[in-house]
């Protein structure tokens, strides 16, 4: 220990506060001085712990002891105090970091630095105890404050729930409890149902029946851009894709609008869809690819379009049924008691965003590992059955009553795909549809055709039943059964010996697939992560298919033996909530079932784009066996206005390359009618931006990996350093992603900088974007889902830096089925697949670097393949016009540092 801070509260208030720095009779190590400040010779005439414990142990007396990670610091104080032959301190602790948990569990970050700032708490020289200390003891009154401002059912669930925590937080939310109990009082803005506080809908403004008319006249456009944009620049080709879409809509008919970055592409295709909308009383569609993309719109772009036809707009932001919380679910399971303490703080954390969310998303809440097992518990699966008193409160039946009566539907390709398989669609009527991000449709459509079989899920799934006299759900359906009568106990176990025998089938299935596997990789040992064919398997599909056939049988026959049951005990609640949990599991399970047959079924075995996954260090748990149509342009067609009803407008920033002008549109199955309209950003806009080759990089094709990959460190540092970081760098493997990132992590030389590690760095992208670009020094690495579809706009980004150009693996088995077609075609598949999706994937890169004019940004490749390869101009062809330089490294941080001093 070289220094310890301490702040008392009392009231509300910091009173006191201590700080001594502390010698420790030993060097302090380099990588504690590089985080904390502190210096042997900073220590060097300070007191030892024993000359001050008495001290330190007379401020703990008769207080709470509070700190951000109780568990980190007080161990290290009590092995102190024992040390100094004083007794172990006792008493109530307060740690901040869990309570910050369920007080703001929608907050991006726990950490001290990151939750002080969300409430404004400055902290400087974080990672000094005193500083730490005022800033812990300012979090906690904040943290008190935002507590009693809760209405009462949440603060009694939260007290009832929080004895399992591992800090006495039920004290203090008993405190709470019985301060609002006092001051008793009505509370406004929350429904209570089943014991939860639940926020009441916001007030939805008014629906307008608008004359608005479409500005034809340009004087009147401008006037209209004016509005919308302070301060207004114009943009001809923002203007024409306007006019653009408002035909389309008009007409009804199809438009492919490639809109290069800089034009305005959303507001081109906002104002007219809104505009339309307003007209015809009915809604339009907008959909993109990402759930963060949808929010942008709904966050910044729709308020401009309101200011532009000076008329309020009313958008619903509609997700898949799959990201709202089941209240009923999870009013079952806030009735049981038996939960591990992940699933305690998930429970907590919900409790309390129910009394905030408007919207009953579950990805507004920022919940560890086991918390996230926890949500899939409480997602639902189905639109909810209307009643009474349910319809006030299911968020899902909310948002689309709101999107029957909206004037834009925002929404996800995801979404709309999965539309065309229920049995009634979502959607009211509409307007028209506008599919932003269209290159993306293609990836949604197979992910949405996709056939998933993971070992681990399975075996999760199959493990909540338990096997035989595990006293796991199995044997309490058993117990049930019996209790109920005869003949359903003598059936009940029956079912449970079909049970144990699809069990022992799945696996022998597991053995078989793992010992195949070995076999075919004897010729490579050393890889590690494996792909096959699932035609490979054939010698296994018999075994495969027993295995599902017989838990398919075993599912059958306890679907129909529950139905007595559940008429029998509903009026059990506790019978009745584990018949609830009962049927969750066996719907899952069939869903595993349904999804096995179809990969070890005639269609599975037949399709080439089928295959097998598993790394060796973990198999079986990482075996994965997937499948993927090839072709999705059919899918795609279906699912977006089949009968010409309205106008649909495809647009991206990549439609087409040069030379192969329908790559995409024919993907989508647009017909050959459909032109596609390019709409370009005038040369001026990217004039702060700038490539660099670098062009004494190894080649990455004749050098060992680990070789290139310090390179690629070395490279990545000192561009950082020279940009002062707002970076993003980009990989196409998650693998050498890792590797790269444990490097620089461990050489220290970024250590003032935010690292943020897709993969690694826990949260969603939205949330390490968000990450990102709160922080001024912080680095992004980044795989496939960073390379588009995110915004970070003026000084958020520096340099972009691309590792390798983003080819896809030709060992992928979705890539190679596709490829053997266009070769059984007599085309080359490196020609017109291979090349064109990786310069598509590139010229996405160089999008996120230049959002507007006055945006400045490097990007860099390192890998050489761009200037040696005769492909290599095709990239730099792709791109817009912008100076392009081959430069080694040390020049280019010359001229990096050079050029953003001159920013400066």
């Amino acid at each position: 220990m070289i220094e310890i801070g301490m702040a008392l509260v009392e009231n509300g208030t910091v009173t006191r506060t201590y700080s001594t720095f502390l010698n420790p009779g030993r060097k302090i190590p380099a990588f504690i001085s590089n985080l904390t400040g502190i210096r042997d010779s900073d220590v060097a005439d300070a007191p030892i712990f024993e000359d001050r414990a008495a001290e330190i142990r007379e401020w703990l007396e008769g207080c709470v002891f509070v700190a951000h990670n109780v568990s980190f610091d007080l161990p290290f104080l009590q092995h102190e105090f024992r040390r100094a032959g004083l007794p172990k301190w006792s008493g109530e602790t307060i740690d901040t970091v869990e309570l910050a948990k369920v007080i703001c569990p929608s907050a991006p970050s726990f950490k001290l630095q990151d939750i002080a700032a969300e409430f404004g708490i400055g902290l400087e020289n974080a990672h000094r105890a005193i500083e730490d200390a005022k800033a812990t003891a300012e979090l906690l009154i904040r943290l008190q404050k935002e507590t009693e401002r809760l209405p009462e059912p949440t603060l009694s669930l939260l007290h009832k729930r929080s004895f399992r925590l591992k800090s006495d937080l039920s004290s203090l939310f008993y405190s709470a409890l019985r301060k609002k109990r006092r001051h008793a009082a009505t509370e406004g803005g929350y429904l209570v149902w089943k014991g939860m506080a639940i926020k009441e809908p916001p007030h939805q403004k008014k629906r307008i029946t608008a004359d608005i008319s479409y500005p034809g006249d340009p004087q009147e456009k401008e006037s209209l851009l004016r509005h919308a944009f302070d301060p207004y620049e114009e943009r001809p080709a923002q203007s024409a894709m306007m006019d653009a879409v408002h035909h389309t809509l008009e007409l009804k008919s199809e438009l492919a609008a490639e809109a290069a970055t800089g034009i305005g592409k959303t507001f081109a295709y906002l104002l007219p869809a809104a505009v339309y909308a307003l007209r015809e009383g009915k809604p339009a569609v907008i959909s993109t690819y990402t759930n963060h993309l949808t929010e942008q719109i709904i966050g910044r772009d729709l308020e401009k379009a309101e200011r532009a036809i000076g008329v309020p707009l009313r958008a619903a932001l509609l997700k898949g049924v799959g990201h709202y919380i089941d209240l009923e679910r999870f009013a079952g399971i806030l009735a049981a008691t038996d939960e591990s303490y992940d699933e305690t703080l998930a429970i907590l954390q919900v409790v309390v965003w129910l009394a905030g969310t408007k919207t009953g998303d579950l990805e507004e809440l920022n919940v560890s590992g086991g918390g996230r097992l926890f949500l899939d518990k409480i997602r639902k699966y189905r639109a909810a059955v209307r009643d009474g008193e349910l319809e006030k409160i299911d968020f899902y039946l909310r948002t689309l009553d709101f999107a029957r009566n909206s004037d834009l539907i925002v929404t996800n390709h995801a979404m709309l795909l999965s539309a065309q398989d229920r049995g009634k669609s979502p959607f009211p009527p509409l307007s028209g549809m506008i599919i932003d991000e269209a290159h993306q449709f293609i990836t949604a459509a197979r992910s949405h055709a996709e056939t998933l079989f993971s070992y681990t899920d399975f075996k999760y799934t199959i493990g909540q039943m338990g096997r035989s006299g595990e006293g796991l759900l199995q044997d309490r359906f058993v117990s049930l059964a019996r209790k109920n009568g005869m003949p359903g106990e003598r059936e009940a176990v029956r079912a449970t010996e079909q049970y144990e025998r699809a069990m022992d089938a799945f696996d022998a299935a597991f053995e078989g697939i793992q010992l195949l596997i070995q076999t075919l990789g004897e010729d490579r040992p050393h890889e590690q992560k494996r792909t096959y064919a699932l035609a490979d398997l054939e010698p296994l599909v018999h075994v495969c298919r027993e295995a599902g056939e017989r838990l398919y049988a075993y599912l059958d026959k306890v679907t129909e033996l529950t139905v007595p049951l559940v008429s029998s005990w509903h009026h059990e609640p506790e019978i009745a909530r584990f018949l609830s949990e009962w049927q969750h599991w066996i719907r899952e399970i069939r869903l595993q079932a349904a999804g096995w047959m179809e990969l070890f079924g005639p269609a599975g075995m037949d399709d080439a784009a089928a295959w097998i996954e598993a790394d060796m260090r973990s198999i079986p748990g990482s075996l994965k066996i997937v499948r993927q149509p090839a072709d999705v342009s059919g899918m795609i067609r279906k699912a977006v206005n089949p009968d010409g009803r309205f106008g649909v407008v495809w647009t991206s920033g990549t439609l087409s390359l040069p030379g192969r002008e329908r790559f995409i549109a024919d993907q989508i199955g647009l017909p050959e009618t459909v032109e596609i309209r390019k709409f370009t950003a005038p040369p001026e806009f990217y004039r702060g931006a700038k490539m660099f080759i670098v062009s004494d990089m190894p080649d990455i094709l004749n050098v060992p990996q680990q070789e290139y990959i310090e390179s690629v460190a070395d490279a990545v540092v000192q561009a950082v350093i020279a940009t002062g970081g707002r970076c993003f760098v980009l990989f196409t493997s998650h693998d050498m992603l890792r590797k790269t990132y444990e490097l620089i992590v461990d050489s220290e030389l970024l250590a003032e900088y935010m690292l943020i590690a897709q993969g690694i760095t826990p949260g969603s992208r939205m949330r390490l974007l968000k990450s990102f670009q709160r922080f001024s020094h912080s680095v992004l690495f980044g795989t496939d889902s960073f390379w588009e579809g995110v915004d970070a706009p003026g000084d958020a980004l520096a340099a972009v830096i691309v590792v390798r150009l983003p080819f896809s693996s030709p060992e992928n088995p979705l890539f190679k089925a596709r490829a053997a077609k266009i070769a059984a075609s007599g085309k080359n598949p490196f020609q017109e697949l291979s090349l064109p999706e990786a310069i598509i994937k590139f010229r996405q890169g160089f999008g996120r670097l230049i959002r507007s004019t006055a945006d400045r940004g490097a990007y860099i490749v390192l890998d050489r393949r761009i200037e040696k390869k005769s492909y290599g101009s095709e990239f730099i062809r792709a791109l817009p016009p912008v100076p392009v330089e081959k430069v080694g490294l040390a020049d280019m941080v010359i001229e990096l540092e050079s050029w953003y001093n001159d920013e400066v």
